[in-house]
């Protein structure tokens, strides 16, 4: 698929064919895509965790509160670990460097999903501390996004963007 095809038909689903399987492959593809994102100094402080088992999933789905995340047959929790970006870069490494690290990595399993043919959804609302606990992390690892992988049940729509005139100031 052409990478603007990609960018266009990313969308988030909340609704997954549960008869359909997503192959351990495809998810290490998905994994190489999120460690290849851009990273301050190259630290790359993102961890992963696989959710696959119908407990497992489950489990986060409740720390979530979102139970509709079960539906799919996989998530991916991408954690930071902001240690080693503190160390090199202070506080602004921690809490800044560390997130946009990570969100770069969200970003590009997202895209290599939509490549693969799957769909998937960006969590960002929940618990931090249950969502740790549902795959058994601690501090300072911190979850920073949940991304149900699946196969969509959903209509192929996509809801309107804002036009780029409207975001954009130019200098």
């Amino acid at each position: 698929m052409e990478f603007s095809e990609v960018l266009h038909q990313r969308r988030s689903v909340r609704h997954f064919n549960t008869k359909l399987a997503v192959d351990d492959s495809d998810i290490r593809a998905l994994l190489l895509a999120a460690i290849s994102a851009p990273s301050a100094g190259n630290i790359q402080p993102w961890r992963f965790a696989v959710v696959r088992s119908l407990t497992a999933r489950e489990r986060l789905a409740s720390a979530l509160s979102q139970k509709w995340a079960k539906a799919a047959p996989v998530s991916i929790v991408v954690s930071v670990d902001p240690r080693p970006c503190a160390a090199r870069f202070g506080a602004r490494g921690e809490h800044l460097y560390a997130i946009q690290d990570t969100a770069a990595a969200v970003v590009n399993i997202l895209l290599a999903a939509v490549d693969r043919g799957f769909a998937s959804c960006w969590i960002g609302a929940f618990d931090e501390r249950a969502v740790a606990e549902a795959i058994g992390v601690q501090e300072p690892i911190t979850p920073v996004a949940v991304l149900p992988i699946g196969y969509s049940a959903e209509s192929s729509g996509k809801p309107a963007r804002r036009p780029v005139d409207e975001v954009t100031t130019w200098l």
